[in-house]
């Protein structure tokens, strides 16, 4: 089965021929498959932002390609639209982007933009709510009068209304407790088994994408430096560090017995250590 999406030697530019200009992105090349929960992890400026932009066409690459289903979505601007409902992308603190008299407004707002019938907007609305824990009830109400983990269901269920075939998060859980993020992951994860979705999740929670993804994209100074499943990347948990990232508790766990002169498997401690994380023997 070929490739839902496919990023081609991406480099992004900003104010190009300025005196600002700034290199975002330098030759960025991966494949998504379908079905995929895929971490992105990097710090503060390495491009993680700028490249989840790219993915359903809000950033047009200085140069390179996104392809969606083999097609290039700037190919045309029905090929860019289509990208745009096809591939969700969540900001981060969506509820700053509430607008709607009731959550069921807001919801459907998606829906209704990609011409869908009043029946199916519906349909979409209602399973959406459904999918992120907002009671039939609740639609009718003022978004601004809901908790702030209740906004961010109601702003992640917008997105899901549309029924993205890739769900883009951006921090999802940031500022949650621990309760409602796990509430949040769990909704996530609900949508993606339902619909057979591929999910991409940038976090700097550790823990949580060790726990929950597939496989990890890290970047580093605007390039692509690591691509693999979880025990793999954070088997050079070092490399990690120098970065500037935070690793798994229990990794660094691991580290430190190693600094201590204990003989302790790289590779065989890093897939117990996940296997942990992802069977729940550690708390998230």
């Amino acid at each position: 089965m070929s490739p839902i999406l496919e990023v081609k030697d991406l480099t992004h530019i900003y104010s190009a021929g300025t005196p600002f200009e700034h290199t975002a992105l330098e030759g960025v090349s991966f494949s998504v498959e379908r079905g995929e929960f895929i971490g992105i992890i990097g710090h503060t400026g390495s491009g993680k932002s700028t490249l989840i932009q790219h993915l359903n066409g809000l950033l047009k690459p200085t140069s390179g390609q996104i392809l969606l289903d083999g097609k290039d979505i700037w190919e045309n601007k029905q090929a860019t639209r289509q990208a745009r409902f096809r591939v969700g992308l969540v900001f981060q603190y969506p509820e700053y982007q509430l607008f709607d008299e009731t959550v069921y407004k807001d919801i459907a707002f998606g829906p209704k933009n990609m011409g869908l019938s009043k029946e199916e907007i519906d349909n979409r609305v209602r399973e959406a709510a459904g999918f992120v824990g907002i009671s039939q009830e609740q639609l009718q109400v003022s978004p601004f009068d809901l908790s702030g983990g209740q906004k961010r269901r109601v702003a992640i269920a917008g997105v899901i209304a549309m029924e993205p075939e890739v769900l883009i998060l951006d921090e999802p859980t940031a500022g949650l407790d621990p309760a409602g993020r796990n509430e949040i992951l769990e909704n996530i994860e609900a949508y993606r088994k339902a619909k057979n979705a591929t999910v991409m999740m940038v976090s700097h929670s550790m823990n949580d994408v060790a726990r929950l993804t597939d496989r990890l994209i890290v970047m580093n100074g605007a390039h692509l430096v690591m691509d693999g499943t979880p025990q793999e990347v954070f088997s050079r948990a070092q490399e990690l560090l120098e970065m500037g990232l935070d690793i798994p508790e229990v990794t660094q766990v691991f580290l430190n017995l190693q600094r201590m002169g204990l003989d302790v498997p790289t590779v065989y401690t890093m897939e117990q250590a996940i296997s942990a994380l992802k069977g729940g023997i550690i708390g998230a």
